[in-house]
């Protein structure tokens, strides 16, 4: 019986060390030469709050020699567009530590936008890139309306506080209006790509016309810096840190989904259900995504 009874302590003392040892961040732990963290953006792009919180805990870690944004989309929201790369710049400004932009099968309108921030563009000869410029898309509902019998009564404080309402069409006036709000966000777009990549605005205005590029093309426009795919990124990107030896890509900590994320987050995520706003939204977006 007391044999059994070590035998048995034995058990529950392995069981608590392997516990224990499963837990420890031996990547952390063990260092195996230069890692670079790896932020990926591969899908529309409706919210930054995850994407700057990746790029936050990258720059945060003092093991971390770089960081690779890798751009698998066609684009998005503006603001959110915007945020992330002001993130992506303020940390190649700040000489945090090196961050590449590093472009898959697509990355245009805000894909491009955000690697704009980046110390260098990377791109597949055959990646779908450009695509400068800003649209707004929303469907209007009124003839239907009226063949269903249905009326939509609206009251209201402003002549221009219901401009695009999907129950009825544009006026003259509130289609200026818009064309006024679509053109000066193009001109922020424009403005940001004179800058960083050091290109006359005459220039730029000839290639936004929201075209898309291929890899190899915007390469001979100057709109990124070489081709090359992830690996090469990645293997840039330690480089620049000052490291040399096979790089290590260390992925952000993923969150912990509930059960009914688990059975709907994803699909209502990537669905124009999900994504369905009644106001029309201005984005950097591909409209013709080539995913």
């Amino acid at each position: 019986m007391k044999q059994n009874g070590k035998f048995s302590y034995w058990i529950i003392g392995a069981l608590l060390l392997f516990i224990i040892f499963s837990l420890i961040p031996w990547e952390k732990a063990i260092p195996k030469g230069p890692k670079v963290g790896i932020v990926e953006i591969n899908m529309p792009i409706t919210d930054s709050k995850n994407i700057v919180k990746d790029l936050n805990y990258f720059s945060g870690r003092s093991d971390i020699s770089a960081i690779v944004v890798r751009l698998d989309t066609p684009g998005g929201g503006v603001a959110a567009s915007q945020e992330i790369y002001d993130k992506v710049k303020s940390i190649s400004k700040k000489n945090i530590k090196p961050i590449i932009a590093s472009m898959g099968g697509v990355a245009a309108s805000g894909g491009y936008y955000i690697s704009l921030g980046a110390d260098t563009i990377v791109a597949n000869p055959g990646t779908a890139t450009g695509s400068i410029g800003v649209i707004m898309t929303y469907p209007v509902v009124q003839e239907l309306m009226e063949k269903i019998g249905i009326d939509h009564e609206t009251i209201k404080s402003g002549k221009m506080k219901d401009a695009g309402s999907i129950f009825r069409y544009l006026t003259d006036k509130e289609r200026r209006y818009f064309q006024t709000l679509i053109d000066d966000l193009h001109k922020q777009f424009v403005l940001a790509v004179s800058a960083e990549r050091n290109l006359s605005i005459e220039i730029v205005e000839q290639l936004a016309s929201g075209q898309v590029f291929s890899g190899l093309q915007a390469l001979e426009n100057g709109l990124i810096d070489i081709l090359g795919n992830m690996e090469d990124a990645v293997i840039l990107a330690a480089k620049k840190s000052g490291h040399k030896g096979k790089p290590m890509m260390i992925y952000p900590p993923e969150e912990k989904k509930g059960l009914l994320d688990v059975l709907f987050g994803d699909i209502f995520q990537g669905s124009s259900i999900g994504n369905f706003n009644s106001y029309p939204q201005p984005e950097y977006k591909m409209l013709n995504n080539l995913k």
